[in-house]
């Protein structure tokens, strides 16, 4: 019998970062929403007309595998010229640990 999976081996942080424009948040929850990826935390400021936003989003009703997502982000990044970013929550904590 498979055990349990942890609720946070589903979930990933997506990090984004560029110059503010208009659209920018909407369309990057535009593209999980219809993956049907639920944010659970979003965080945005703007530094001297640089765009920050940090989001942490559950993955575990995903359509789509990760390397699907992460490549839909790419490209979205290109189409917005900010830098978007996804990793595994275990892998962004193992990384920024202190």
């Amino acid at each position: 019998m498979p055990l349990p999976m942890d609720h946070h081996t589903n979930r990933a942080i997506i990090t984004v970062l560029g110059s503010d424009r208009p659209g920018i948040v909407a369309a990057v929850a535009g593209v999980l929403a219809e993956q049907n990826v639920n944010i659970l935390d979003i965080s945005q400021t703007i530094l001297q007309e640089i765009f920050t936003m940090t989001m942490l989003v559950d993955l575990g009703q995903a359509q789509a595998e990760f390397a699907v997502l992460q490549a839909q982000l790419d490209e979205l990044s290109r189409t917005l010229g900010v830098q978007i970013t996804m990793q595994r929550e275990e892998v962004f904590k193992y990384m920024y640990r202190l």
